[in-house]
């Protein structure tokens, strides 16, 4: 068996999430502890007690996400014979999920990868005004038709792909009324449904520049330790080694498209037969059987989650 360990992105956060471990593990405890110190703010208690409202601003959704998988990652390696380094070939995120596996595998500190988070939420909510972008799932249709669809409805406007999650589930991202366009236009390209997303800014497109220069500057005060574990790239969808080339990735990252689909496959054929999703929800498991039902994958994300890998690990 060969393991890669992922980490979910925003839209899997829930309130209430990482409670149970916050209680049954010091070490988790420990985690969100660092997080809250790092923010200057008790972000545990908006995890797990606070308004779904709050909880879903990107600003604080990202650190979040990060501080549950993170918390898994510890508990595992502190309540039993297990750690990543020794248990994944690789480790991979969903657009903020890559900062988690950056985190997870050494090269970020805990509180560098809250703060980074939080900076990264606020700067990309800042690029855009509310209302001036937006997202939408194109599910059923393949890269290439939602390309076609992206560059037949820009009309000068930005309208790009933002994530290439699995097959047929391609997600477009741009100026609003561009996205409203695609959505419009999608039947008539051969795409079963069409949906504008919740979403409060047109993530992983160039619109969202500002940002992208934002996180340039920030990584130059933050020390990139060497990888526990290569991480597969957002950008690339190939294996980072060198803890010297993930601030420019990781620049990019806020405006290029997520691939995903690539990623997974990637790690594929390079022998990963086993996924395991660490933190919140359950997105990613679902995305890996459509993309290769070749694959054994699984979440790991609540306390009887983390007995049961543990037991299986012994």
């Amino acid at each position: 068996m060969t393991t890669a360990i992922i980490f979910p992105g925003q839209g899997s956060q829930q309130v209430g999430m990482g409670r149970d471990l916050h209680d049954a593990f010091p070490a988790a405890r420990a985690v969100f502890q660092e997080v809250d110190e790092a923010l200057g703010e008790p972000l545990s208690r908006l995890i797990f007690g606070g308004e779904e409202s709050d909880l879903t601003l990107t600003r604080n959704a990202q650190p979040a996400l990060m501080a549950v998988s993170v918390a898994v990652i510890r508990a595992l390696e502190d309540e039993g014979d297990w750690r990543l380094s020794d248990r994944a070939a690789f480790v991979a995120g969903h657009s903020l999920g890559e900062y988690t596996a950056l985190a997870a595998a050494g090269c970020l500190a805990l509180g560098d990868a809250a703060r980074l988070l939080r900076l990264r939420g606020e700067a990309m909510q800042q690029a855009v005004p509310v209302g001036a972008g937006a997202m939408a799932a194109l599910l059923g249709a393949d890269l290439a038709q939602a390309e076609t669809i992206a560059q037949a409805v820009a009309e000068g406007e930005v309208c790009v792909i933002g994530n290439d999650n699995a097959p047929g589930q391609v997600v477009v991202s741009g100026a609003a009324s561009a996205v409203e366009r695609a959505v419009a236009l999608a039947p008539e390209h051969g795409v079963k449904r069409a949906v504008m997303l919740p979403v409060s800014a047109p993530f992983h497109s160039p619109l969202l520049n500002p940002a992208a220069e934002t996180m340039a500057a920030a990584f130059e005060t933050v020390s990139f330790s060497p990888l526990a574990v290569p991480v597969v790239s957002n950008v690339t969808a190939c294996p980072v080694h060198e803890a010297t080339d993930v601030p420019a990735l990781l620049v990019r990252q806020v405006t290029a498209m997520v691939r995903w689909r690539e990623s997974v496959l990637h790690m594929a054929s390079e022998g990963v037969d086993t996924l395991i999703e660490v933190g919140a929800g359950k997105v990613l498991t679902g995305l890996a059987r459509r993309i290769d039902r070749s694959l054994s994958a699984s979440a790991v994300g609540a306390v009887a989650d983390v007995e049961a890998l543990l037991e299986s690990s012994a």
